[in-house]
């Protein structure tokens, strides 16, 4: 199977084009001066991690204000450690 190849100027000319590419699942080699020097593949998706509280848009700030010292205490609370 010959595999699609892109030169690093024509990746950087054309990123958005050639990410859509590979999404679609093909596999590109990325070359410099014609020598292959990465792959661009397709996702595992099954294999990343996504938290619980992905997409949900909402924004919490890691300290609060007035936490008189108790930065510890609150980050741990913040990340659901409490």
């Amino acid at each position: 199977m010959v595999m699609k190849q892109v030169s690093i100027q024509d990746l950087k000319a054309r990123l958005s084009a050639v990410v859509a590419e590979v999404e679609s699942g093909s596999t590109i080699v990325i070359t410099r001066h014609n020598t292959p020097v990465a792959q661009l593949s397709p996702a595992r998706t099954h294999l990343v991690h996504r938290g619980r509280h992905v997409g949900g848009g909402r924004l919490r700030p890691a300290l609060k204000r007035g936490t008189r010292g108790r930065y510890l205490a609150v980050l741990l609370e913040d990340r659901g450690n409490r």
